[in-house]
This record gives C-alpha cells, sequence and structure tokens, in this order.
C-alpha cells in the first residue's frame, strides 16, 4: 500500500467516508505546498520589476549570446531573482498527482472487486455496499450519466491479478456459483488472468441485481464519429459535474499561474502556449470523465483550493506592495 493510500485510508477511519477524506487530505497537501505557491509569486513579481533590465541587455548583446546569458546570470544574482522558481509549486504538483492517482487506482480497485464478490457470494440478488457521496453513487465510478453505479468489464480488466487474490481466496472460491468455484490462484495469474476476469463479469452480468443496475437506457446508445458508443445509464452514477468542474477550475488555474514576461522568443510560440491553455482543461475532463469519482474529486478540490491560495496570496503582496509604495513616497516628500 503506497504512502498516500495509508495516509488517506487513516483519515477514511476517523470520517468515515471517502469523499470528505480525499477532500480533507487534499487541504493538508494544499497548506503543505503552500509556502513554495508564495515564494513562487514573489519570485514573478520581481522579474516583472527587472523585466526592462533583461529587455534592454537583451537588445545590447543580441550578437552576443554567450556575454548576454553571462550578463543574464550577473542581473538574476544582483537582484535576487531565479527565471525558474515560478515552476517549483509545478513540479511538485504533478508527481503528487500521479501518486494520488495510484492510491486512488489502488483503493478504487479494491473497492470494485470487494463489490463484485459481494454479488456473486449473495447469489446475485443483494446490492453490495458502495461508498458514495453527495450526488455521486459510487465513488470508485466515474461521475457520470453514461457510467453505471457497478463496476462493468472494462474497469475490471484494469485491475491486477494480486487485488484479485487478494480476496478471492481459496475459502472464498469454494463458496462462489457455477464454475467459478473451480478457480484457483493461477486462474488470475500471467495470460489467464484476462480469461478468468471475462468468465467472473460473464456470471457478474447474468446477475439480476446487475441487469437491474447496469443496463442503459433504451433507445438512448449514442456513436460518436463512427468509433465508439455511449449509454445514458438506468442507474447512472452521477450528473458528470466533476468533469466540468475540472476542466473549468484547470482553466482558471491556467489564466492564473504565475507567469513571467515574455521575451521575443516567447512572443513568437504564442501558438503553442494558446494551445496548452486550452490542452490542460480538455485532458482534465477526459480524465475526469474516464477516472473514478475519488481521483475526480481529488483533482477538483486541489484546483479549487490553489485558486483561493492565489487570490490571498496576491491579495497579501498587492497590500505588501502598495504599503512599500506608501512609506516610499512619504520618504521622498520628507
Amino acid at each position: 500500500m503506497s504512502f498516500f493510500t495509508t495516509i488517506v485510508e487513516g483519515i477514511y477511519g476517523v470520517i468515515g467516508n471517502y469523499g470528505w477524506s480525499i477532500m480533507l487530505f487534499t487541504l493538508l497537501i494544499r497548506l503543505i505546498l503552500m509556502p513554495f505557491d508564495y515564494r513562487s509569486r514573489v519570485s514573478m513579481r520581481k522579474m516583472s520589476l527587472v523585466q526592462p533590465k533583461i529587455q534592454e541587455l537583451q537588445n545590447r548583446y543580441s550578437k552576443d549570446p554567450d556575454k548576454l546569458n553571462r550578463k543574464m546570470s550577473e542581473l538574476y544574482k544582483q537582484e535576487g531573482v531565479s527565471p525558474l522558481s515560478g515552476c517549483l509549486p509545478l513540479l511538485l504538483s504533478y508527481p503528487i498527482l500521479i501518486l494520488m492517482w495510484n492510491a486512488m487506482r489502488n483503493v478504487a480497485n479494491q473497492q470494485l472487486v470487494q463489490q463484485v464478490l459481494g454479488i456473486l457470494q449473495e447469489g446475485g440478488n443483494t446490492m453490495p455496499p458502495v461508498e458514495g457521496w453527495l450526488w455521486i453513487k459510487n465513488i470508485w465510478m466515474p461521475d457520470s450519466p453514461f457510467s453505471a453505479i457497478l463496476p462493468n468489464l472494462d474497469s475490471l480488466r484494469m485491475i491486477g491479478g494480486d487485488v484479485w487474490t487478494k480476496y478471492f481466496t481459496p475459502e472464498v472460491i469454494a463458496t462462489l456459483p457455477g464454475e467459478l468455484s473451480a478457480l484457483t490462484a493461477e486462474s488470475f495469474s500471467g495470460s489467464s488472468l484476462t480469461a478468468t476476469i471475462q468468465q467472473i463479469y460473464t456470471t457478474l452480468a447474468a446477475t439480476p441485481v446487475y441487469l437491474a443496475n447496469a443496463n442503459p437506457l433504451p433507445g438512448w446508445t449514442f456513436n460518436f464519429m463512427g468509433i465508439i458508443n455511449v449509454s445514458i445509464m438506468q442507474n447512472y452514477n452521477g450528473y458528470f459535474l466533476l468533469p466540468i468542474l475540472s476542466a473549468v477550475s484547470q482553466f482558471a488555474m491556467t489564466a492564473i499561474q504565475p507567469q513571467q514576461p515574455a521575451t521575443a522568443q516567447q512572443q513568437s510560440q504564442k501558438g503553442t502556449m494558446n494551445f496548452m491553455k486550452w490542452f490542460f482543461p480538455l485532458f482534465s475532463l477526459y480524465i475526469c470523465a474516464s477516472y473514478n469519482g475519488a481521483f475526480a474529486l481529488y483533482w477538483v478540490t486541489a484546483n479549487l483550493i490553489m485558486l483561493v491560495q492565489s487570490w490571498l496570496i496576491n491579495l497579501y503582496l498587492d497590500k505588501k506592495d502598495a504599503s512599500k509604495k506608501a512609506i516610499a513616497g512619504e520618504a521622498n516628500i520628507k
């Protein structure tokens, strides 16, 4: 179990709901990273102040790149700024994002296997316990009307054999219906795993509880560009709110991200920068629409907290700058 998974599970042990546990965990992470965000924005403001000097050096030594780099380094040292300091929060945030993705995948896989096992052990007539959060019925499935409350074949195929064998022990397998009672540990390893998951899903999909909770609405299946079919489910898992919020908040985050004043070379790369401004929100929408609601909740919560942090930091720095200007103005008058 990963370090982040252990922390989330520990918070869950106190709160008793994964949704609120993830939000509290995200808040703790953002508070830890807040000093780095603050230093980044201070550095960006300093870079803005020295930009006229940078432009002057670029114009003066445009034909001598080596001397330009040397003079730029001297300027940065003299002014106490670093052109890379604004990247630090980003460099810290993305590894945490990947670690959190893995943590939510680990927990989701275990929860989904337990839900499948619960249905099979109860003869397919009883709905297994599922973890919900506000409008989401099963937080380990996507927040979407195109996703059922129970796992589908694609989500089960993403689960590794180690998770299956953790819950499908020999004692448990002996209680399963039909041919599933003949499964062994080898059934969940190597090339046998795919066939085993298909066998489990075939049995699962024929149970009354699964048929009642995982069927699409008749006449509500759509084909996009002749490539993919999307169906609105009878017992849909959510309203697609988290994916939309993730895209909107990601766009807002991109807009307020500390930016250094553009150099002449950067001005020529505006097309690429504009593409990235739209790419990240669309990528966020795709990930949060196709992955479980727990991770989408982390992503949205992190973005919203960062937006509030940015507003507070900017407000503080604006007041600090205004105070310095007022003091400097009084000194000039005297």
